[in-house]
């Protein structure tokens, strides 16, 4: 049986259309923009401004606002993508909150090939690194890394 949510009929999401990816868009570029300079930077008035932000946000498309922060300027400047594979023991869903509990882990994403995750991860010096490798190893299920050091980051999108 077809619930509302196969048909589209019902549904209070009604799609992303190219005004709202403009928003989108503005609000990538900054998140502290007001209403009024957000629906002058698109076309809209104000509150129109304001009530596709809060549309957007109850259809879970916009899913919040942060702060970008300058990793550099806190003393994690070494950058590094570690490809891991796990042991067949354990579950994803506790291989997550591990890393989610790792101050340097900045990104974890499941991925296909031959590694289960890579992390992203925001070292304060290559020591630090060593130690994270090795915590990866002997705490979290971790039988195998490819590491790699980030030498500078050409661009950064907002989160998809």
């Amino acid at each position: 049986m077809e619930t509302p949510a196969d048909t589209g009929v019902g549904c209070e999401n009604r799609g992303v259309d190219d005004l709202d990816r403009e928003i989108l868009g503005e609000l990538t570029r900054n998140g502290r923009i007001s209403y009024r300079d957000l629906g002058a930077a698109v076309g809209l008035s104000a509150n129109a401004a304001a009530d596709r932000v809060r549309r957007l946000r109850a259809e879970g498309v916009i899913t919040g606002f942060t702060a970008t922060v300058d990793l550099g300027a806190t003393g994690r400047r070494l950058v590094a993508l570690i490809d891991v594979g796990l042991a067949a023991a354990g579950t994803n869903a506790e291989f997550e909150a591990a890393m989610a509990r790792l101050e340097p882990v900045t990104d974890a994403v499941h991925v296909t090939g031959r590694f289960d995750y890579q992390l992203r991860v925001a070292c304060r010096d290559t020591a630090e690194l060593d130690r994270l490798l090795r915590h990866l190893k002997r705490e979290c299920g971790v039988t195998e890394t490819e590491t790699r050091v980030v030498l500078r980051s050409a661009f950064t999108r907002g989160a998809p």
